[in-house]
């Protein structure tokens, strides 16, 4: 058992009677809601471009920091597993769109590769053209199967000399870089592409990869990178925006959003009122990290006291969290038209206090522990449970805390560890339901959602987890060069959704369930049989040719023989 798991073990046994009366809030236990969603509402599947393209030096294109880490950086990732072939989606574009055809969904959401468009990430020094008409055939493809492209410009693959020769997002230099990308796409695309996302959950990239090490590039420097990442981050957001809103918004007519992926805190025990200020302690250092400067102007006051106090603490000038000037107020608030919001499960919060002699770290900065209920439905990951209750208070949170802003849900899904073949996915099948049924409740509320995105279309390569999780719709068989792809049963079941808008009664809902199982059968026969398709590839491809070929040189060894006696 690993250090956190026997601390949060022991926090939950110490802890477990405040858990229980937790657990007696009314809105936890709320029964299912049949209705529709509201006319218009946009249903989709997402994925990214390293997770699944492949084809990582080919056509130009330029390698990311992904690349370098998972080719250098041994033993970061599960297995040592890299994104080079991945789907091979790079080569499958045609096959992924009939899939999306068969999910019958409004919008796919998926990003591009900035080194396969600027393979130094320069557009001064070179602009791949191979790149620009690989994404525009992909976004013409799209719209004549009448799927909506949302594209994300920047998720995680920053190309690798960025991050060589300027330190990557923790250099200034940054902003003007993407800056230069994105008004690229916006030119090359933007007549076609009307809904852009800049950042995919930037506070996975400051914290995992600037803090932790855990993701590209590998970098740990505690209490201090991560928060001038965010900074820069949140600079290049704005300044694209304003870019787009001066030059573009007027002849494309398009929207500018960003996509943060938060998890919802709850106090673990609500009459706690430590517990209730670590837990929206918790949800300022997460989602308001970046969605408070766009929309109120500034950082949530709670890191600015709490950094602030430690930095003091900890014997420096001024404070590791950097500073908005006026300017820089007024310029980075109101920079988006929508609010994309990811979200996967949900945790209890109480407070922990952090010696500040500790030294720097996110963690110590928020005074926290983040901590799961053992009653939770385990969905194979040790991080993801299913708490669909969540969900709605998150969207309820963000639709007060910023002003009502239109909100697509840019992620939401659930994993399977790969403990074998599992195309009767149930446990997926039930998080849809009560997920979906939770947002639904929700724009009941009053909140205001306009698409919901499903994560994701394939199993793809999943960052320091390698090909172990698997997000997919869509089955993909790794070991197979050929990466062919299944239909799980859920598959059925995000259709019926999508066709009916919603859930409009029990009976036919439930059938929806027992149709989707049964469909399952069928594609495990065929996954079954895959080794013996293979195989007879295989004969097909290299021992006919071969043995054709050996016949060949016999008869024409005979026919020389022959030749040779009869002179």
């Amino acid at each position: 058992m690993k250090p956190m798991q026997v601390v949060a073990l022991w926090w939950m046994l110490l802890l477990e009677p405040r858990l229980g009366a937790a657990r007696k809030d009314p809105l936890k236990r709320a029964s299912f809601y049949y209705g529709t969603f509201p006319p218009g509402f946009s249903w989709g599947v997402g994925s990214s471009a390293y997770q699944t393209e492949g084809a990582w030096d080919q056509d130009g294109k330029g390698p990311s920091i992904w690349d370098a880490f998972t080719h250098s950086e041994k033993g970061t990732v599960l297995g040592d597993e890299t994104a080079d072939a991945a789907c091979d989606s790079y080569y499958k574009v045609q096959e992924d769109i009939a899939l999306l055809r068969e999910l019958h969904v409004d919008h796919y959401r998926f990003s591009l590769s900035w080194p396969r468009l600027l393979p130094t990430g320069i557009r001064a020094d070179r602009v791949n053209g191979e790149g620009i008409k690989f994404y525009s055939d992909v976004i013409d493809a799209l719209l004549e199967s009448n799927v909506t492209p949302v594209v994300t410009l920047h998720h995680w693959d920053l190309p690798q000399l960025l991050q060589v020769r300027y330190g990557g997002w923790h250099n200034a230099s940054m902003s003007g870089y993407f800056h230069d990308y994105a008004n690229l796409c916006f030119e090359a695309f933007g007549d076609r592409v009307k809904h852009w996302v800049t950042f995919s959950d930037p506070r996975a990239m400051a914290v995992k990869g600037y803090e932790t090490g855990q993701h590209a590039p590998g970098l740990k420097l505690r209490g201090i990178g991560l928060y001038k990442v965010a900074h820069h981050i949140i600079k290049a957001h704005a300044r694209v925006w304003h870019s787009y809103n001066s030059t573009w918004r007027s002849k494309q007519q398009g929207l500018v959003g960003i996509s943060l992926n938060c998890d919802w805190g709850e106090p673990l025990d609500i009459r706690n009122p430590r517990d209730v200020e670590a837990a929206e302690r918790y949800l300022q250092f997460s989602l308001g990290w970046f969605a408070n400067p766009i929309y109120a102007g500034d950082y949530p006051q709670v890191m600015k006291d709490r950094i602030g106090r430690k930095s003091a603490e900890q014997g420096l000038d001024m404070s590791r969290l950097p500073v908005f000037s006026l300017q820089e107020k007024s310029y980075i608030k109101g920079t988006s038209d929508f609010l994309g919001l990811g979200h996967f499960t949900t945790r209890y919060i109480t407070e922990r206090n952090y010696p500040s002699h500790q030294g720097p770290s996110f963690q110590n900065d928020r005074d926290l522990i983040e901590l799961v209920d053992p009653n939770w439905p385990d969905l194979g990951s040790n991080q993801l449970y299913y708490v669909p209750w969540g969900f709605r208070r998150l969207l309820n949170f963000a639709q007060t805390q910023y002003g009502n802003p239109p909100i697509y849900v840019t992620e939401n899904g659930a994993s399977q560890k790969l403990y074998g073949t599992q195309l009767c996915d149930e446990w997926r099948i039930q998080y849809l339901k009560g997920y979906l049924n939770e947002m639904l409740k929700a724009i009941k509320d009053g909140t205001s959602i306009k698409a919901y995105t499903s994560w994701s279309l394939l199993d793809k390569y999943e960052w320091e987890k390698g090909y172990s999780d698997r997000y997919g719709f869509y089955y993909v068989e790794f070991n197979n060069r050929n990466k062919p792809r299944y239909a799980k049963a859920s598959v059925q079941y995000y259709k019926k959704i999508i066709s009916a808008n919603g859930f409009p009664n029990p009976k036919e809902v439930e059938n929806w369930h027992l149709k989707a199982l049964e469909t399952c059968a069928l594609n495990n026969q065929m996954l079954a049989a895959e080794p013996l398709l293979s195989h007879m590839q295989m004969v097909t491809e290299i021992v006919v040719p071969t043995v054709c070929t050996v016949c060949i040189l016999i008869a024409a060894v005979l026919l020389m023989l022959l030749l040779q006696r009869d002179s």
